[in-house]
């Protein structure tokens, strides 16, 4: 077991509302809240961070700016494309929030950051 925490978003149907209409170029309607929710992304905190709802609430408080434009990013790269006002109450919006508190590492070897 390392000492971290998982916090995990699940899209809500207004960001995936966003998602198929944010592109100018594309026309598909192809993204559903199941396959945005297919693949996503862990977010590694501190274990004290993520040890009750009252706890991963007031961290997402404090980094709700941060995890929203990761997201948005994952979409597209263009920030013109994001909408202008990210505040708390879009987030909660599109987002709900998971947290696990227990993450085993099975692999056995050093974690290693690979973009450095």
């Amino acid at each position: 077991m390392i000492n971290r925490s998982a916090i995990l978003l699940k899209y809500k149907e207004p960001a995936v509302i966003w998602i198929n209409g944010a592109d100018p170029y594309d026309n598909d309607p192809g993204i559903t809240i199941d396959s945005a929710n297919e693949d996503r992304t862990i977010y590694l905190v501190r274990t004290e961070d993520a040890d009750s709802p009252a706890v991963v609430n007031e961290w997402i408080s404090l980094n709700y700016e941060v995890l929203f434009e990761a997201e948005l990013e994952g979409w597209y790269t263009d920030k013109n494309l994001w909408p202008a006002k990210r505040n708390r109450k879009l987030f909660d919006r599109w987002f709900s929030v998971e947290f696990h508190t227990v993450v085993e590492d099975t692999v056995g070897s050093p974690i290693e950051d690979d973009e450095t």
